[in-house]
This record gives structure tokens, sequence and C-alpha cells, in this order.
């Protein structure tokens, strides 16, 4: 263990685990996937990451749960594979978002965070029904580990090095 892993989030496979290829490590990464999960990984449009696991705040699924909570967040963890040192690098980042009709849309804001962060929210709302009746209108619970603890157990199930990115680029 490094001295600053604590700090970063950086986590190591048990001694013994064997070394996979990166090939192997990208197949361990998108097969988290999930029709049901409220996150999905997938490769990174642009050239800042190779992956990218992200609430799915735009699926018309998910949209209006997001919506109801009052999610004004985007979290996301960005993942660049290093095959040479056989580690994946990891930053979260946070974005604000704005809902118009019931839709997210991002907007740009001069707030956002890059580095490692854990972050738990949740919350429930009761109201009258469309029957007249009281009742749950929604009840949710976002976690950031939902998204982060799965893809962590891939990469050190491959005997690669979670490394986590606090400041500086992938």
């Amino acid at each position: 263990m490094g001295l600053f892993d604590i700090f970063t989030g950086t986590k190591r496979p048990k001694a013994g685990t064997p070394k996979l290829n990166k090939s192997d490590v990208e197949k361990s990464i998108l097969n988290i996937n999930r029709e049901t999960a409220p996150f999905i990984i997938k490769k990174c449009a642009d050239d800042s990451a190779d992956f990218v696991a992200e609430w799915k705040i735009v699926d018309a699924k998910w949209y209006e749960i997001f919506a109801k909570a009052g999610l004004k967040k985007v979290f996301r963890i960005k993942m660049r594979l290093d095959s040479e040192k056989l580690e994946v690098k990891a930053m979260d980042e946070e974005f604000s978002v704005e809902w118009r009709a019931g839709i997210p849309s991002l907007s740009l804001a001069i707030s956002g965070f890059k580095g490692q962060k854990k972050e738990v929210s949740f919350g429930s709302a009761y109201a009258f029904s469309e029957e007249f009746k009281p009742g749950q209108v929604y009840n949710y619970r976002f976690n950031t580990s939902e998204i982060k603890n799965p893809l962590q157990e891939a990469v050190l199930n491959c005997g690669w090095t979670w490394r986590g990115v606090a400041f500086g680029k992938l």
C-alpha cells in the first residue's frame, strides 16, 4: 500500500491474483453493464479516457426518477487503462444538471469537481396519488459506490491496480 493510497482511493489486487491482458480487463469492465442498473459503462466518445461510467440521467426509463429526486449533479468516472503498469487510472467528475419540463439538460457551470469522491444521497416523498390516497411518490438512493465498487472489483480481479487520480490528467 502506497503512502497516499487512502487519499486517492487507490486499490491493489490481492497477492497472487493472475495478471490478465488489457482486452480481458476491458471485457470485465463492460460486463458490469446490466439493463436494471441506474448507470452505464461505455467507451469514452472523446480521447479524454478509455471508458466512462455515469448515471443514466438521459435514459427515458430513468430520467423521471432522477428529476423527481431533484438530482442536481451528474457523477461519472472516467478511466484510462495502462497496460504497461497494469493499472486503471480513474478520475471522478461531477457537474451541475438543470431540469426543464422533466427532461435533463447539462448546464454549463463554472463549478465542477474532478478527483476522488464518495457521496450518498437519498430521499423519499409522500403525497396523494391519482386515486386520491396517500402514498409514496418516489424513493431513491444514489451512492457513488454503486458505480465505483463493481468497477474496482472487476479491475482487481484481473490482477490490475485501481489508481485514483486526484490531480492532473488521466
